[in-house]
């Protein structure tokens, strides 16, 4: 995994976006602003790590200088984060804002049982250092969601994912400084890109991929997370944020779990084990579809 930026970095590049967004090439932050410092403080205090804390600093003292200190108001202006207004020339190309139940997947096997039982957003995460054993498991995947309504994602291994022409890809964090987001985009793929917090959120938002993936929302035993599990609340000040992404949210989320994550506003929930493991998945779907459409 890559290395996290360090707060002068952030505090750098936070500076340099609030003055593009602002149109204010003056624009400045000072970490001797009282706002700033106590907001970093509290920020720390809630349980942010460090380079979300600083994100959030900075973002604190952008609206106080907009509008006047108020220790009340959370910052979710994304003009407060640097955040540009879209349409942006460096887009990828658009998903639905609403992808639905997102089904993360092992194998092409899995893709296409999913992708028949009515699934709207597949992912084949396929795990492997045999180039000639991921090409054809893509190829399968591709084959497998044909003549259904699943939109299919290919996780990290994005050449192959060009070659073959699949809808779209993702890739998390430690894969964004290694693909080359440039032959993506020039292929048409829908890119995807996974955020643990505020600091990668701007990472990624900087980039202007297809949708945006938020989490760990609740405890996962998948993947090492390099934050502790978000919760319903966070998650929600999130999508408050990016309201101009479609919205991904992940990490161990269950039927029973959905009903504190869908308030939030995100146009999509990611499972993996939710399905996989189930007794009965193509049920375990339908369940699924019910609730999102009720909710």
């Amino acid at each position: 995994m890559t290395a996290a930026p360090s707060a002068q970095a952030i505090f750098d590049a936070h500076t340099a976006r609030f003055g593009a967004a602002t149109g204010d090439i003056a624009a400045s932050f000072t970490r001797d602003d009282p706002v700033y410092r106590a907001a970093k403080e509290a920020c720390l205090r809630l349980g942010f790590i460090e380079s979300d804390a600083e994100v959030l600093a900075q973002a604190w003292q952008a609206r106080s200088a907009r509008l006047g200190f108020d220790a009340a108001a959370w910052p979710e202006d994304p003009i407060d984060f640097g955040i540009q207004p879209w349409p942006r020339d460096n887009a990828f190309a658009p998903c639905p804002k609403a992808l639905g139940l997102y089904a993360v997947l092992p194998d092409a096997a899995w893709v296409g049982r999913m992708a028949r039982a009515g699934v709207p957003t597949v992912q084949l995460r396929f795990k492997s250092n045999d180039p000639r054993a991921v090409e054809r498991e893509v190829r399968a995947a591709i084959d497998a969601v044909a003549g259904t309504s699943s939109l299919l994602f290919i996780n990290d291994h994005w050449q192959v994912a060009i070659d073959a022409g699949a809808y779209g890809v993702h890739l998390g964090q430690e894969d964004i400084d290694e693909a080359d987001l440039g032959a993506i985009r020039t292929a048409g793929l829908r890119l995807g890109l996974s955020t643990h917090g505020y600091a990668e959120m701007l990472r990624v938002d900087a980039l202007s991929p297809s949708y945006i993936a938020m989490g760990a929302v609740f405890p996962t035993t998948l993947k090492d997370m390099p934050t502790a599990p978000q919760g319903p609340a966070r998650l929600a000040a999130y999508a408050r944020l990016l309201r101009d992404y479609p919205l991904v949210a992940i990490g161990g989320i269950d039927l029973g779990k959905l009903p504190d994550v869908l308030p939030s506003g995100v146009g999509s929930v990611a499972v993996v084990r939710a399905l996989v493991a189930a007794e009965s998945p193509e049920a375990e779907v339908e369940r699924f579809k019910q609730v999102l459409q009720n909710c």
